[in-house]
């Protein structure tokens, strides 16, 4: 659905009046366009440590231009900022100030990104308060860009170095239109798993991806990406989707399956699919989901069992045997669908974010089990985006909702498949049970 206020205060004379009201006044995201230069100017990288240096070449060889200072009032597109070595909060001060007096000249659409080390148990308290100091200047930070600009974190798991594939993928996802609606947050890698496709434009070539719920809205936008990105599709949704669903198959070269996933077949006939067709699976996404909305008061079986089944007991189900199949590879990637319902909770929800919530119980357990099998599980958490299911929702509520993101306003469909190609690519598979936000910072404290 259209941002119609979103296209009003970028016009004048409506935009001179936004401004002297106070009113939001949210802009254009700048989104990968192929082709297109990774970041609209000059990236400044930032650092102290041995790491700083070696973050820089990885843009050198991106042919980036790449400043260890700013020159006075030059513009710049991006900002790489490596704390990878603090071991006390007073380290911070003098590298971040530098970044804050830079501040003023990032360009619109601009990125910061900082790298730094996770928080680990056993750590003596001086280094994680200094790591932990971190996520929350990060997170205010997020808070305070405007022009469309974000700011995420990367955290380096013990023993992972800037150099690490899944680093750099991660480092270039952030610094890409790709991630024009992830902003306030981090992404772990936790490994030195991963190899790097070449070329970076077809991350995800010679690999074959499922997508449930493709016939329409997020799934539909998913298959395209993946498309894009190089992967063969095999688009999965209910009989009564038939017509779409072969639309979007038949968009992308794929094949379309008809399977509802909450049969006890499923997992079967989509393997057995996959092999016949395409030789194994590479990627499973499980997107497919329903909504049944009423206050808990008000709820009745059928509305509560439904969303649960659909939105996790099929993916718990399929999972199981996906991961007990030599069909799916030993490099495979699982990627759920999950929600910010799932972890802020929504009025309304109790059934739709209790499954949310499940979902990222599982791919947290799950990751567990697969950690160093060459297997990766992880989700995408979208917040308020655009499709036909919040085109539905009353209209004050709808632009309430979209302002109050730090980006003030909603997401589309694209930005959320940007994030599950990013996920399910061979680059990142040092990234293993992360939950990644797709909500332009839209949570109190997120």
């Amino acid at each position: 659905m259209t941002d119609t206020y979103l296209k009003l205060v970028n016009a004048q004379p409506f935009s001179r009046v936004a401004k002297a009201a106070g009113l939001p006044r949210p802009v254009p995201l700048r989104r990968y366009v192929p082709g297109a230069p990774l970041v609209p100017g000059p990236v400044l990288v930032l650092g102290r440590s041995r790491s700083t240096q070696a973050a820089a070449e990885t843009l050198l060889e991106w042919n980036l231009d790449v400043r260890r200072h700013l020159r006075p009032k030059e513009k710049f597109g991006a900002a790489v900022v490596v704390l990878d070595d603090l071991a006390h909060p007073g380290e911070l001060s003098d590298v971040l100030l530098e970044l804050g007096n830079g501040l003023r000249n990032l360009l619109p659409g601009g990125r910061i990104v900082t790298i730094s080390r996770s928080v680990a148990s056993g750590l003596p308290p001086q280094v994680a308060a200094a790591r932990q100091a971190v996520d929350g200047m990060l997170r205010s930070l997020a808070k305070e860009l405007r022009g469309g600009a974000t700011a995420n974190g990367i955290l380096l798991g013990e023993g992972v170095d800037v150099g690490a594939p899944s680093v750099r993928d991660a480092l270039e996802f952030l610094l890409s239109g790709k991630s024009a609606y992830v902003d306030g947050q981090f992404i772990t890698v936790g490994s030195d798993s991963g190899k790097r496709q070449k070329p970076a434009v077809l991350p995800l070539a010679g690999r074959t991806a499922v997508v449930t719920g493709a016939a329409r809205g997020i799934g539909a936008e998913i298959v395209n990406v993946l498309r894009r990105d190089g992967a063969q599709i095999i688009a999965v949704d209910v009989p009564a989707a038939g017509e779409q669903l072969a639309q979007v198959a038949n968009g992308a070269g794929g094949t379309a399956l008809q399977v509802d996933i909450t049969a006890p077949d499923a997992c079967e006939r989509i393997l057995q699919h996959a092999a016949s067709r395409y030789g194994g699976l590479d990627i499973m996404v499980h997107n497919a989901g329903i909504t049944r909305d009423r206050l808990l008061a008000n709820m009745d079986e059928a509305r509560w069992n439904s969303v649960l089944a659909v939105n996790v007991e099929a993916q718990l189900r399929i999972n199981e045997q996906l991961l007990d199949s030599d069909i799916f590879d030993a490099d495979g990637s699982i990627v759920c669908l999950a929600s910010t319902s799932g972890i802020a909770g929504n009025r309304g929800q109790t059934n739709y974010a209790a499954s949310k919530a499940g979902v990222i119980g599982m791919v947290r357990a799950t990751a567990d089990a697969l950690a160093g099998s060459g297997r990766t599980i992880n989700a995408v958490a979208p917040g308020f985006i655009e499709t036909d299911m919040t085109a539905k929702i009353p209209f004050a509520t709808r632009e309430v909702a979209r302002r109050l993101s730090s980006l003030q306003q909603g997401g589309l469909p694209l930005d959320v498949a940007e994030a599950v190609s990013f996920l399910a690519s061979s680059g990142a598979a040092g990234i293993n049970g992360q939950v990644l936000r797709v909500c332009g910072q839209n949570l109190v404290g997120a």
